[in-house]
Order: structure tokens, then sequence, then C-alpha cells
């Protein structure tokens, strides 16, 4: 038994198709399901049903897939203490983005980055909190740029910066006008948001409700830039964040009221496994994008 072992058994679960798995393995498939059935033998039972056409793990085979997991997980962290212990930015780094962030602030940071560290080899990775979340957890990313919620208070965490969120009106709207309102005008008023699964959907409507808002349930959007367009359609009225919003005050039928009483903001920051080595990787990260978000 042997972590190659352990890395065929998670790749066959991940994968679900022996040849897939052998691929993402870079083996034949005879290879890897040798190796599987002498792993079985060597444990002293089965992992897989054998009668079954598609493949099917049993209880048991299941349990150890978890465990293989942690087990993996544990090594990357120990050849990452044994190669790097100086935080030198060198080497690969993989970094999640949740959407609301990466496309605003990758455009400023990527060109530093490269600028400043030359042989670090950046692999950026954009999903949902959730799915980031996990991803962590299992090792497959180094760290997360997003906002601090409840799902990520099993992390380290080093903040980044505070954004605010601005009310985006419809450039007719009676709003437009003003250089700031209050939250709780919007009480009793219906708002756009993003799709279940973003965070900023749970936070932007959550100072919404506080003011007596209710969330338009006919739409929900999959991106920022859907919801700016549906607001310059007159479709509604929506919270941004500042990131995203235009130099302009008014720019392509959106009007961009900074919002006060109380200001809606998040905080975003820098998340990382508590057993992490390379927290001095993660505070430079986090200094490089407070700079270029100050330029």
């Amino acid at each position: 038994m042997n972590i190659r072992d352990f890395e065929y058994l998670v790749a066959l679960a991940e994968h679900n198709h022996f040849r897939k798995a052998a691929e993402a393995c870079f083996v034949s498939q005879p290879t890897l399901s040798g190796q599987i059935r002498k792993l079985e033998d060597e444990l002293g039972t089965a992992l897989l049903e054998r009668s079954s056409r598609r493949v099917l793990f049993t209880d048991a085979g299941l349990q150890l897939v978890e465990q293989a997991k942690k087990i993996l997980s544990e090594v990357k962290q120990f050849r990452d203490m044994a190669s790097d212990q100086s935080g030198a930015m060198t080497g690969p780094m993989h970094i999640g983005f949740i959407p609301t962030v990466g496309p605003y602030i990758l455009p400023r940071i990527v060109p530093k980055l490269k600028e400043q560290f030359p042989d670090l080899e950046l692999y950026l990775h954009e999903a949902q909190t959730q799915q980031l979340v996990h991803q962590l957890e299992e090792g497959k990313l180094d760290c997360l740029v997003l906002a601090s919620v409840a799902e990520t208070a099993q992390f380290k965490e080093i903040e980044v910066y505070s954004e605010p969120l601005s009310v985006a009106v419809p450039c007719e709207h009676e709003w437009a006008s003003l250089e700031e309102v209050d939250m709780l005008e919007l009480n009793g008023r219906t708002v756009l948001a993003l799709g279940d699964g973003h965070c900023l959907r749970d936070q932007a409507l959550g100072f919404c409700f506080a003011a007596g808002a209710k969330d338009d349930e006919r739409f929900k959007a999959t991106s920022l830039e859907t919801l700016r367009n549906m607001v310059a359609a007159g479709a509604g009225i929506t919270l941004l964040p500042k990131l995203a919003l235009p130099k302009e005050k008014i720019k392509d039928g959106v009007c961009y009221v900074r919002a006060v009483n109380p200001e809606p903001t998040r905080s975003i920051v820098v998340a990382y496994r508590p057993g992490s080595p390379f927290r001095a990787r993660f505070e430079q990260l986090a200094e490089t994008i407070r700079q270029q978000l100050q330029a």
C-alpha cells in the first residue's frame, strides 16, 4: 500500500469511470484497475461492486475514499512544509475567487504579481463560495479570495478590504439625482438579486430585508453584469459592490447612488487552512491586492 494507491482510489471516486480516472493519473486503465484490486486484496475487503457495469463503491469503499482524501491532503501539506518554509513567492499557488470579486480584481493584480514575483506560478480558479470552500478543505486550493461568511469561519482569514455596496437604479429613477439614499427608503420596494449559491445574494438581501425591502423572486441573476443590464432595462433596482462600479455616476443607463444609514458593506478576505505553512505568501497576496486597489 502506498500514496499512489490512494490517488488511484480517489481519482476513481471523483471520475466514476476507470478510463477517465486512469487518464487523470497518467496511467493505463489496466494498471489502475490492477492496483485497485491489489489494494482490495491487501485490505481484505471489497471496495467496488464487481457485478455492476458502473463504478459502484461498497460502504467500506466509500469510507476509505474519504480517509484517502484526508491522507492525500496531509501528504500535500507535508511536502509543502518541506519544500518552502520561507514564504517566498515562488512555485505554484492555487487561488480561488468568487465571481463577484475575481473579474474586478484579477486584471489589476495579476500583472503586478507577475512583475514582482516572476517565479510564482499562478493557478486561478473561479467558483461559488461553497465549491471553493470544499476545494480548500480538500487541499486542491491553497487559499481563497472571497467575502467573509459563515462558511469560511473554519479557516484563518486575512482581511484585505471592506467594500461598500451602492444602490444601482435606472437613470430615469427618482433617486438618480441623489448623492446618497437612506437604506430605509428601500422599505416596501422590490430588489433584484443574484441567484442561490452566491454569497453576495445573502449579504445584499440581508441589508435589504432589514430595511423592509423584498426580493424579486421572478428573476435571479447569474452575474453582476446581468444584474446591471436588468437595471438598465428598467426591470428594478439592486445593490452592487464598489469594485463593480464604473468611475462615472451614470453610465449605460444605470445610476449608482451611495447607500447610508447603515452603509451596507462586505469584508473581502484571503482565507486559508489553519495548518498551512504559507501564511507569509498569503499576507503578501493580500498586501498586493490592497496596493493595487489603492493605486
